[in-house]
């Protein structure tokens, strides 16, 4: 007999024996509950959401108006700004407020157009992935000021969907002292299940690398209840509501 029969019947023989013994084991339970062991999968006769929460829909204002009070509960910051000039300022403004000597950026039509650079000529502002010799998730981490533009937002859960891409490397959102995300009004949906049903439709060949779920600053907790802010992201997080 070779060698590679000889192993293959020794790996069958393996799993005969360990599932007599997890037979074994699992009869042992049944008897000490004195019930019947169960080897059914259980009937699933609801499968999804029901149609009620389906047709579940705010009109826009209700959307921003949650989105707002559900992000902020959690220690997040919501603006609504008109215009992606409103956007501009705002960012400026807050990064000449807060001292931001450099910022990063996805590398977006939308984020470009805004200008930051001649708007904060004093900080260094870089743009993901645009140089291949570049350390992007070191200047990632070492940014005060990350920009994203969201893909999705629902206003339920108050939480934000970037999409990785790569031009937008997930780096931008996760490693920045402060995280600015842009929300077009357009894209803030009521429920999350309008924004995971693109995602279904769309099959598994178009899903990204990475879909981040944002609702608020990164929050961690021990078993002692002590709450830190900021461990495994941005400590800050602004939603931008824009339109």
């Amino acid at each position: 007999m070779d060698t590679a029969k000889a192993h293959q019947e020794w790996l069958k023989e393996m799993e005969a024996k360990s599932r007599s013994k997890q037979i074994s084991f699992m009869d042992g339970i049944s008897a000490k509950l004195r019930r019947p062991m169960v080897s059914e999968p259980p009937r699933h006769p609801y499968r999804g959401s029901p149609d009620f929460w389906n047709a579940y829909e705010w009109n826009e204002q209700e959307r921003i108006d949650k989105f707002t009070e559900n992000f902020k509960s959690v220690g997040g910051h919501v603006e609504r700004l008109g215009s992606m000039e409103d956007v501009r300022r705002f960012i400026a403004d807050k990064a000449t407020e807060m001292g931001a000597h450099y910022l990063i950026r996805q590398n977006q039509p939308e984020l470009e157009a805004l200008g930051l650079e001649s708007e904060l000529p004093d900080a260094k502002i870089s743009v993901w992935n645009t140089d291949p010799e570049e350390q992007w998730k070191a200047r990632a981490a070492e940014a005060d000021i990350g920009v994203v533009l969201v893909d999705h937002a629902a206003a339920y859960t108050s939480s934000m969907v970037v999409l990785s891409a790569e031009n937008k490397g997930r780096s931008v959102s996760l490693l920045p002292t402060v995280l600015m995300a842009i929300i077009p009004v357009d894209r803030l949906k009521t429920r999350m299940g309008e924004v995971m049903v693109r995602f279904d439709e769309g099959g598994r060949e178009s899903l990204p690398a990475g879909i981040h779920f944002i609702s608020g600053p990164s929050r961690s907790s021990d078993i002692e209840n002590d709450l830190t802010i900021g461990v495994h992201g941005p400590g800050v997080v602004y939603a931008l509501i824009v339109g």
